[in-house]
């Protein structure tokens, strides 16, 4: 995971993403909450299982950042987006559903006996 400063843009570039490829990630979340803190630890926890080191993940507070919110057209927290590899995706809810957040991702999952 790359740290940046909060609300940083970031615009995908063009064209199909090759595998193995780096996902961005955005969660958009509303102060300290419960379901705030839920979603974080849940897609923290699927990154670094899944994704190992193969993610770029901004948490976004909209208490903190409206305008982001507005940008990007958020109406239900917490809210997760996919911006690459392409398709960009949204998936809202605190994210414990593993599987169908893996799926909204696009990613076969991984069996814990793998290395």
């Amino acid at each position: 995971m790359t740290a940046r400063a909060p609300g940083k843009k970031r615009v995908p570039p063009p064209g199909p993403q090759p595998a193995g490829e780096t996902y961005v990630l955005r969660l958009y979340v509303t102060g300290v909450s419960s379901r705030s803190r839920r979603a974080i630890l849940n897609i923290n926890a699927i990154c670094r299982e899944q994704l190992a080191g193969r993610y770029d993940l901004e948490v976004i507070d909209i208490y903190q950042k409206p305008a982001l919110a507005g940008d990007e057209q958020i109406v239900a927290t917490p809210t997760l987006i996919k911006c690459l590899p392409l398709p960009l995706r949204r998936i809202i809810g605190d994210l414990s559903d593993i599987d169908r957040v893996l799926f909204g991702l696009d990613i076969k999952r991984k069996d814990s006996g793998e290395p």
